[in-house]
Parts: structure tokens; C-alpha cells; sequence
């Protein structure tokens, strides 16, 4: 990822908001766009406006493909981070519904409850422990939902995030919180055939996507010790970046209990995708 400086940063922040002002006045059809936060409050690992109204968008795709219901529908996002999902998710959840955001992260729960209206928002946060975003807490707990409540969950660059028994733990708890017959729509470095046919494109840098520095999407070094999941080695805390294998993700289906109905994978592997990550579809 390229850095902006401080000053740069300054100057984006001051451009940002004249340019904000402007933009809203010619919304005309995605009127959910309006949520996207300054760039001050927008995290995981996208900065950009276009790129969150880019991303919004094809989640809102997946999310109307995934919904039995298209209004009044309960979901639950799962690493909420600032809301991107949050937006997309909006015209799913009016007539009704609900949108829970849970995180680990306090700062980030307590932005998007004074940013993002209550009904139809709400935000959760989650004592669960990461090495990365919240290495005070301790222990995973069952999440504060009951059982067979969620029409939807969504996991947006969460279980990229999650070393094995952390990754077992939350989709177990995925399968808890669904309704019979509902899905899950979760994002992550999936490590199968396609990562290693292409993987001397990322190696040296020259692939046809070329999306970050030499090496960055190598997953070579044994996360904890497993067998199945792997994180590049300018990860010095893993859980910065996690990849998982197809005996990884086979031993995730069988811990849950839920069925892998689509995958769609994504252009981090140097081959055009609907996202960067590659998106799986699971079911109850």
C-alpha cells in the first residue's frame, strides 16, 4: 500500500471535503453513497472514495444475489471496520430490518454509532481477542446473538485476518447465528490451485494486476505452526495477513457444518475477479 505523507494526507483531507459537498449535490439513483466516511474514518486498507463507492457496489450485488427477502432483512457484518458494508447493505435492511456491525476494535464501534443512523444500524463490539486489532482482549466469546436470527452475514477482509483456531471459531459461530437455508458471504486469501499457478507473477512483480510490492502476496511461512494456513513473511505479526489452504478450508466446512455453495475467486491471484479477495459463498 502506498502511504500517503502527513502532508499529503492534510491536503487529501482538505480537497475531500470541498469535493464531498459537491458530489452529493449530484447523487441521483445510489443514494447510500451519502454514508461514505471522510477519509479520516475510512479503514481497511482502502482510503480512496471512489474505491469504498466501488467496493459498496459489488457487495450490494452479492448481497441482493445472496437475500431470500429484498427488504427487511436482519444482517449481521462481521468486522464492520467504518461501515463500508454497512452502506451496502442499507436498502436490504430498510422496510424493517436491522444491520448489526460487530468489531474487535472499541474506536471503530464507537465512530459508526455517532455516524450511521439507529434505526436501521446498529453496532456491536466484540471482546474477542486478534494479535493485530485488538491484542488487550482476551479469548473468543460466543457473539451476543441468538440463535438462527440472521437472514445474512458478511465478513469483509476478516478471515484474511484470523489464524486457524480463531477462523474455525467464527465460522462456527456464523453457523449459529444463520437461519436455516440463509447464507454467508466471506472474503479471504483462499490458497488452491489458481494462487499456485500464478504465483511466480507475484513473485517478481510483473503480473497483469501488479496490485501491491514484490512478494506481498506470498503465503510461505506456517501460521502458529498449521499445516494449513500461511502468511507472507513481511508479516511480522501474522494475523496481518493470513491465507488458508483447500485442506484448511475443507476442515473449516467440516468444523461448522455449513455448505460452500459458490466461490468466486478473486484478482489478488494475477486473473480477473469480481473482488480482490476471493469471495465464498457458504449456507446453512
Amino acid at each position: 500500500m502506498n502511504t500517503p505523507s502527513k502532508t499529503e494526507f492534510e491536503v487529501y483531507k482538505r480537497l475531500e471535503k470541498e469535493y464531498v459537498l459537491l458530489d452529493r449535490k449530484q447523487i441521483r439513483r445510489t443514494k447510500n453513497i451519502r454514508l461514505i466516511p471522510l477519509v479520516e474514518n475510512r479503514f481497511g486498507g482502502k482510503l480512496s472514495y471512489a474505491e469504498w463507492a466501488h467496493v459498496i457496489g459489488i457487495f450490494q450485488t452479492l448481497i441482493y444475489l445472496n437475500t431470500r427477502e429484498r427488504l427487511g432483512n436482519t444482517i449481521l457484518d462481521i468486522g464492520c471496520g467504518t461501515g463500508l458494508l454497512a452502506i451496502a447493505s442499507e436498502p436490504f435492511v430498510s422496510g424493517g430490518g436491522r444491520y448489526l456491525g460487530l468489531d474487535v476494535k472499541r474506536e471503530v464501534i464507537e465512530f459508526c454509532r455517532s455516524h450511521y443512523p439507529s434505526p436501521p444500524f446498529e453496532f456491536i463490539h466484540s471482546s474477542g481477542a486478534n494479535a493485530v486489532y485488538s491484542p488487550g482482549q482476551r479469548g473468543q466469546k460466543a457473539w451476543p446473538l441468538e440463535d438462527s436470527s440472521v437472514d445474512l452475514v458478511t465478513a469483509l477482509s476478516v478471515w484474511s485476518h484470523l489464524n486457524e483456531d480463531d477462523a474455525q471459531f467464527y465460522l462456527q459461530e456464523v453457523k449459529r447465528v444463520l437461519r436455516p437455508n440463509s447464507r454467508a458471504i466471506i472474503t479471504g486469501f483462499r490458497l488452491d490451485h489458481l494462487y499456485y499457478d500464478h504465483i511466480e507473477e507475484r513473485s517478481d512483480d510483473q503480473g497483469l494486476f501488479n496490485f501491491s510490492r514484490q512478494n506481498q502476496w506470498i503465503f510461505d511461512q506456517p501460521t502458529y505452526g498449521s499445516a494449513s494456513w500461511y502468511h507472507p513473511k513481511w508479516a511480522d505479526i501474522p494475523e496481518k495477513a493470513i491465507g488458508f489452504t483447500d485442506k484448511g478450508l475443507e476442515k473449516l466446512i467440516a468444523t461448522s457444518g455449513l455448505k460452500l455453495i459458490e466461490y468466486h475467486p478473486g484478482c489478488w491471484k494475477e486473473i480477473p475477479g469480481i473482488f480482490f479477495q476471493d469471495i465464498l459463498i457458504f449456507e446453512r
